[in-house]
Formats: C-alpha cells, sequence, structure tokens
C-alpha cells in the first residue's frame, strides 16, 4: 500500500514538473515538511538527520508545536506532506476533514506521562488515589500544557481527576501551548511542579521524575502519523517507512518511547 502510494506521489510530481515548464523543471526539487508534536523533538531530529547521511537528501523541515495547533494550520492550507500526532483525537480531526491519506496512517509510538519538579527540588510525592499536590505547590502552580486542546494537558488533567487531584489544582495552573513550553516553566524553576512526558522529563538534566502516572488514570498516549492528502513530494511516503525502520526505532526507544509501528488498519 505504501509502495502504490509513494508511486502516485512521483507520478503526480513529475506531472507536476512538465505541465510547469522548463525553467520550473530545472529548479530545486521543494524541501520535505514535516508538522510532528513537540514531544517528538529530539528524536525526529536524530532520524532527519539519519535519513540525510543514509540518503544522501537534505534532511526534512521539522515543524513543530501543539498536535492541535498543527491540525488547525493543516485545514487552513499550511503545506507539509507528513503529520505526526500526539494523540488520536487530532489525527482523527484531520482525517474527518479528508487532510491525509487513510492507508498511510500508522500508529507509531507510545509515551507516559510524569509528573516532575526541578532537579534541586526536595518534594516528594506519594502517587495514586488521593493524590494531593496543592500542599507541595503551596503558591506555587503547576505547569501544564493547555489542558483543554494539547494532548499532554489533555491527558494530565484526565490523570489528575481520576486520582482526585484536580479540584486542588485546576487554579493553581500555568498552562502553556505545548508541552515543551510546560517543561521549560520547571527546567527554569519557575514552577515548582509540572506534568510532561516522561520522554520530555528525559531531555531535560534540570527537571527530575517525582512519579509516574499510572497507565489506567488516562487514556493510552499514542502517536499516529500519516502522509497529508495535498503532498506531492516522491519522499513523503519513503520517509514514513524510514520511520518505521531500524534507525529511527532506536532514536525513538533512545527517549523513552515505545515502538509500535500499527498500521491503521491492522487487525
Amino acid at each position: 500500500m505504501l509502495r502504490r502510494r509513494a508511486l502516485m506521489a512521483m507520478a503526480l510530481a513529475a506531472a507536476f514538473g512538465l505541465a510547469s515548464g522548463s525553467s520550473q523543471a530545472l529548479a530545486q526539487p521543494k524541501e520535505l515538511v514535516i508538522f510532528a508534536a513537540a514531544s517528538l523533538k529530539n528524536a525526529l531530529d536524530e532520524a532527519a538527520a539519519g535519513w540525510a547521511r543514509e540518503t544522501g537528501k537534505p534532511a526534512p523541515k521539522m515543524s513543530y508545536a501543539a498536535s492541535s495547533a498543527l491540525a488547525k494550520q493543516l485545514e487552513a492550507g499550511a503545506p507539509a506532506d507528513l503529520f505526526l500526532s500526539a494523540d488520536l483525537d487530532w489525527m482523527d480531526h484531520a482525517a474527518g476533514k479528508g487532510l491525509i491519506w487513510p492507508d498511510t496512517r500508522v500508529t507509531l509510538l507510545a509515551n507516559r506521562i510524569a509528573l516532575i519538579a526541578p532537579s534541586d527540588s526536595t518534594a516528594t510525592i506519594a502517587m495514586g488515589p488521593g493524590l494531593d499536590l496543592a500542599a507541595v505547590l503551596g503558591q506555587g502552580r503547576l505547569a501544564m500544557a493547555n489542558v483543554d486542546s494539547v494532548p499532554a494537558g489533555k491527558y494530565g488533567k484526565a490523570a489528575l481527576e481520576k486520582l482526585g487531584a484536580w479540584d486542588g489544582v485546576k487554579n493553581k495552573l500555568a498552562q502553556a501551548d505545548n508541552v515543551r513550553a510546560a517543561l521549560l516553566l520547571v527546567s527554569r524553576g519557575e514552577a515548582p511542579l509540572g506534568i510532561v512526558y516522561t520522554t520530555d522529563a528525559a531531555a531535560d538534566p534540570n527537571v527530575k521524575v517525582l512519579a509516574t502516572f499510572p497507565p489506567d488514570s488516562h487514556p493510552p498516549i499514542l502517536y499516529p502519523v500519516a502522509v497529508t492528502r495535498d503532498s506531492t513530494h516522491p519522499d513523503a511516503v519513503a520517509f514514513l517507512a524510514y520511520l518505521r525502520g531500524a534507525g529511527p526505532k532506536a532514536a525513538f526507544e533512545k527517549q523513552g518511547f515505545t515502538v509500535l509501528n500499527k498500521a491503521a488498519n491492522a487487525t
């Protein structure tokens, strides 16, 4: 299926080149553009560099932001060849709007969320039902990605609700545009606690994990990827196939992701 899509993309690109005249035919091909959730930055930067080394082609242009923001940009017509979301809802949204090729969709990764503090913090937390963060926060705030739209924030809110801690902290939030911005608030000591993905915590030496949230306290944290409907780049499907390979798998696992690599139509 991916091979057929790759051939289709190349055919479209070739047809465009013929129709656009000799001057454009001689022009350099446009860059491969990847829209990806902010939490993927370290692993995807490494994967993109590996692609460039192995193929001799330019590394893709990576655009990182909250999955919600990226989906809305796609809907507004922003050009991208692949979309990697940090949850299923925003990929479903893109699919519902006809913004992706459904048969290229893959559930690539899984993740966890954790409660973090600055690395020099002496705070301790007993994770579980009856979780009380208000006492530890004091006059400080809990750093989270936006709890209404950004996947990391939505997962964090769900976990806090499940453990009975939401009412005690809902008025003490420092909400950020994406999970990496929430991480930075804790890393800089501007917030005494934060909720981020475990992979984000592992990427910043200035924070430490106080506790990991139980998997059953929030929906599964899954990362789907798909080729966008408007992509005509001949390497779009090839780069998606590369992300499913051994090199990127090692990069993802090094950052703490669980590699699932499950096609959407798999049974």
